[in-house]
């Protein structure tokens, strides 16, 4: 079995702690006077410091420590908390990952950093600070000399192999006497002899006395990476501490026990759960690697389907029931684990507004909603690009500056607003702001200087905003460091074909855009509905589809190219796949519609014959035909045949062009 590497252990972890210190951080720079706020950006420094040290990240620890101090000087009141603070905070926690990643080659950044700091802050030279923390009596004595209410009994024992994986109980004893006086007693009892004695095994625990006025969550965070398996007690002290000196730091915990009249009362362990006990930090490979299994015993499920059904053995049928049951229970679950909330990917863009507004000299409010929806991991990375390209342009394009904002009669401050939602099968991701909106005369002209349209095209509003998303095009009159190359928007477009989405913009003059991408849950199992268009069957994916009908007889007689079918009084648009796909056998007597949706716009569907639904487990199509738009990949079925999976949203813009095509070819007949 391979072992973890404990440097990647720390590395993971404290990405975590990283995100946690920024979202600090920003919530501060809007609410300077919050001491929840500024204790949590210390204990979060803290817990990087403390742990860098101990996994010899020894630059990353140097580097923090002033920043440790900084904070805490605003906790006890000697330092007043300020915007230029946290402007050199934030840039302190992107150095910090970049010590994390490559300690040696960006060691030397930090240098400017600190000075920053320390002119913002007014601390002692970085040299004067090590000295007082490395010198265990100064410590000490400045420890003593804070006011002590309360304490913490805390009693821990490393897993086994916590020595091999890096860990070092000193510096985790270290860490607590920054906290407050400690006494510590190191149990050796279950120390074997040393004929038997394994050298990288520990089999020591510690008794810890803690007195100080820290909270219970900054005595759990010493142990945050460390926390996997160890046993770990802590107890409230009740009595107040007062006047330790240096010698009576040094004495055994029973003495001070006994002076003190101090409980011995235990917590058990699930008061403390461990961080391994209600989640576990799984390489995203070995997910992908399960889906697949997943996806490929679905298919062989469907393949004993087909062979229950046609040999009609009772027992077969019985036992193909109950693994159908078990293999949809494991493909949910398996479904369930890939999906993950798309807050962690919302609290990233907090920090491009907070930069982008400093840069642009724009007063931006950032909202965001539906932060607890849930999407596929694959899908969250892939929006990360994409969302930051839509953002920048609502900023930069979208938001007014301030004068001009208050000559429309607007408030100074604008809005941008980030928003997801579940919506059937699919889940909307929204980017407004309450800018000037989309200049659409500007646009047609753009578009018609690039050739994109002819001045004789009729093309709606909303057709017209989607080319934006066309590679290279922009309105904008001069490049500026944030947009107006033409390509971030081109991102966008690709991406979401990639990930089978679709755009939709929204724009009204003086209110603003909103720009919503809209994607399936998930991208490798998906429900579908099989059809037959001559010989051949096609997947439809289920979440597109609204209803079937049957097509009139005197519409199917008449209809050849793109139709119209009325359907409870709203003519609906549809599409011949036989005619698209170029099939020469016959075609039914009696033809059925698939209506399906993308967002506003319906369309029909005309297919031989509906067979049913299936789970379609999807596969890529080879670089051979993947550049073929029709088709979002292929699934194989229950009797080993391959069907191709329809792409809705490419049907739809080619049907779109080829009613363009046709409106302007009987326009110049016309004329």
């Amino acid at each position: 079995m391979t072992q973890t590497d404990p440097s990647e252990t720390f590395r993971q972890e404290a990405q975590d702690v990283l995100e946690q210190l920024e979202q600090s951080l920003l919530d501060l720079g809007a609410s300077l006077d919050d001491l929840d706020l500024i204790d949590s950006a210390f204990r979060a420094l803290h817990t990087i410091k403390g742990s860098g040290a101990m996994f010899g990240f020894t630059e990353v620890a140097e580097f923090v420590h002033e920043f440790e101090t900084a904070f805490d000087r605003v906790r006890k009141g000697d330092t007043a908390p300020s915007d230029a603070l946290v402007s050199v905070s934030l840039d302190a926690k992107d150095h910090i990952a970049l010590l994390i990643a490559e300690p040696a080659a960006h060691a030397a950044a930090g240098t400017p950093i600190l000075t920053r700091l320390r002119v913002i802050v007014g601390t002692d030279t970085p040299e004067t600070q090590l000295a007082k923390s490395d010198d265990p009596i100064t410590t000490t004595l400045e420890t003593d000399a804070r006011p002590h209410h309360n304490g913490w009994t805390i009693r821990f024992k490393l897993p086994k192999d916590a020595l091999s994986l890096g860990a070092n109980p000193a510096l985790l004893l270290d860490e607590l006497r920054e906290l407050g006086a400690c006494t510590v007693r190191a149990n050796v009892d279950d120390i074997p002899t040393l004929e038997t004695l394994d050298p990288e095994v520990c089999f020591m625990s510690w008794d810890v006395t803690l007195h100080g006025d820290c909270t219970r969550s900054a005595v759990e965070e010493v142990f945050l990476f460390v926390q996997e398996g160890m046993e770990l007690e802590i107890a409230p002290l009740v009595t107040t501490v007062k006047d330790l000196d240096v010698e009576e730091n040094i004495e055994t915990a029973e003495v001070i026990d006994e002076k003190f009249n101090l409980p011995s009362k235990k917590v058990d362990t699930p008061n403390l759960p461990a961080r391994g006990s209600s989640s576990l930090r799984v390489a995203a490979e070995r997910l992908d690697e399960l889906l697949d299994h997943v996806g490929e015993l679905v298919i062989a499920q469907a393949r004993l389907s087909q062979i229950s059904e046609d040999s009609r053995d009772s027992s077969l049928m019985g036992v193909t029931e109950e693994i159908e049951r078990l293999s949809a229970g494991l493909r949910d679950i398996t479904m369930g684990i890939r999906m993950v909330p798309i807050g962690t990917l919302f609290n990233r863009f907090r920090r491009l507004v907070h930069d982008l507004s400093s840069e642009l000299g724009k007063n931006i409010e950032f909202a965001t909603s539906g932060e607890q929806t849930e999407l596929d991991k694959t899908v969250i990375e892939s929006l990360a690009d994409p969302l930051v390209h839509i953002i920048r342009n609502a900023i930069d394009h979208g938001l007014e500056n301030p004068e001009d904002r208050i000559a429309a009669g607007k408030q100074e401050q604008g809005t941008v607003r980030l928003a997801a939602a579940h919506e059937g099968a699919e889940v909307a991701i929204s980017v407004s702001d309450d800018g000037a909106g989309l200049n659409v005369d500007r646009i047609r002209q753009k578009a018609e200087e690039t050739g994109l349209i002819t001045s004789e095209s009729l093309i709606t509003d909303s057709e017209l905003n989607r080319l934006i998303f066309h590679p290279g095009f922009s309105t904008a009159k001069e490049i500026t460091s944030v947009s107006g190359r033409g390509v971030g928007m081109d991102v966008v477009s690709r991406t979401m074909d990639a990930l089978r989405g679709r755009i939709d913009v929204s724009s009204r003059p003086n209110n603003g855009t909103t720009v919503t991408l809209r994607l399936p849950l998930t991208l490798a199992i998906i429900d579908g509905m099989l059809v037959r268009v001559g010989c051949n069957r096609y997947s439809i994916p289920l979440s597109a589809v609204e209803e079937c009908v049957e097509l009139p007889a005197e519409v199917a007689e008449n209809a050849r190219g793109r139709n119209f079918l009325s359907i409870r009084g709203e003519l609906v648009p549809f599409l011949r796949l036989r005619e698209l796909f170029g099939t020469k056998e016959p075609e039914e007597l009696h033809q059925k519609v698939v209506i399906v949706s993308t967002g506003e716009q319906r369309m029909g569907l005309v297919v031989d014959q509906i067979l049913g639904n299936t789970q379609t487990v999807i596969k890529s199509l080879s670089r051979l035909h993947a550049n073929i738009e029709t088709f979002a990949g292929a699934t194989i079925m229950g009797d080993g045949a391959v069907a191709l999976i329809l792409d809705v949203v490419q049907l739809m813009r080619s049907a779109q062009h080829l009613e363009n095509r046709l409106r302007d070819e009987k326009k110049g007949q016309a004329a």
